[in-house]
């Protein structure tokens, strides 16, 4: 079994130390994939987020999480039944794994924390430093309050076998995405680029579940909000105005391939008005 992973680890053709080691984090994102889906996970969650958009839909960039939400509300919910599959799921490809909850009943998100101190060494990394342990963390978080209105499908994968993944639409990823634009309290690069990405695939953003989202959380949580494309616009134009670009160009920089590094020279206000207008162009369509 490790065989097989080392195998895909090696598909990669990590060139440096960082890409080998995102590459490895990604393997083990696609095995717990795996592994929640023989869980029957996917019966009450989708996946979401950045590690969604890579797996499922070829985002250049790595992504470090794993972002999930429930298909229902429910203030019930616990990881504890599903780590305990992902733990034997794990140790039949050879991988001691650690699954650990970190769930807060009064908080909606709820996070596990995946880790795995001996994986370099099973895997002979080349970049590994020999003289200390690398340790593998992957967060788990899951919304289990989500908003309202999320369209979702299905994709069958192959690795490590079959299996499917439920998983939000295009569409209603890039409206949360668009919510952590403008309501995340810091600055997070790989937002922009994924922003990037979604108007490069001329997506447009599921504007009912964008509201219940802003409604839910964030500055305008509670008001009685009438979203629609003019309103978008110019909230979004305000946030790009106010980013300071190299410092966002930075964030996200260890996440790419040499091809895509070579793009984030570009980022600029100009730059990603310029993007705001394509994407505009296509919500009136």
């Amino acid at each position: 079994m490790i065989e097989m992973i080392q195998q895909r680890l090696r598909g990669y053709g990590a060139a440096n130390a960082v890409e080998e080691e995102n590459a490895t984090k990604e393997i083990i994102q696609e095995i717990a994939l795996y592994g929640l889906w023989r869980a029957d996970f996917f019966d009450v969650a989708l996946f979401q987020g950045g590690t969604s958009l890579r797996i499922l839909h070829g985002l250049p960039r790595f992504s470090e999480d794993l972002d999930f939400l429930l298909r229902a509300p429910d203030p019930e919910f616990r990881w504890d039944r599903y780590l305990a599959t992902l733990v034997d799921v794990f140790a039949q490809f050879g991988i001691k794994l650690e699954a650990s909850p970190r769930d807060r009943m009064d908080k909606a998100v709820r996070e596990a924390v995946l880790k795995n101190d001996s994986i370099a060494s099973q895997l002979d990394l080349e970049f590994a430093d020999s003289r200390r342990a690398r340790t593998i963390r992957i967060k788990l978080e899951i919304d289990t309050n989500p908003p309202a209105g999320s369209g979702e499908e299905g994709t069958f994968l192959d690795f490590p076998a079959d299996h499917e993944v439920r998983h939000q639409d295009l569409a209603s990823n890039f409206a949360l995405k668009i919510h952590a634009l403008l309501c995340r309290p810091y600055l997070k690069g790989r937002d922009w680029f994924d922003f990037s990405w979604y108007v490069a695939k001329d997506t447009a953003p599921n504007l009912a579940h964008l509201e219940a989202a802003l409604v839910q959380a964030g500055p305008w949580q509670g008001e009685a909000l009438r979203l629609d494309a003019a309103w978008l616009q110019d909230k979004l134009t305000a946030r790009i105005a106010s980013i300071d670009w190299r410092h966002a160009a930075s964030d996200v920089r260890r996440f790419l391939r040499p091809a895509e590094v070579k793009s984030l020279d570009l980022w600029s206000e100009r730059f990603f008005l310029a993007k705001l207008e394509k994407m505009m162009k296509v919500l009136d369509q």
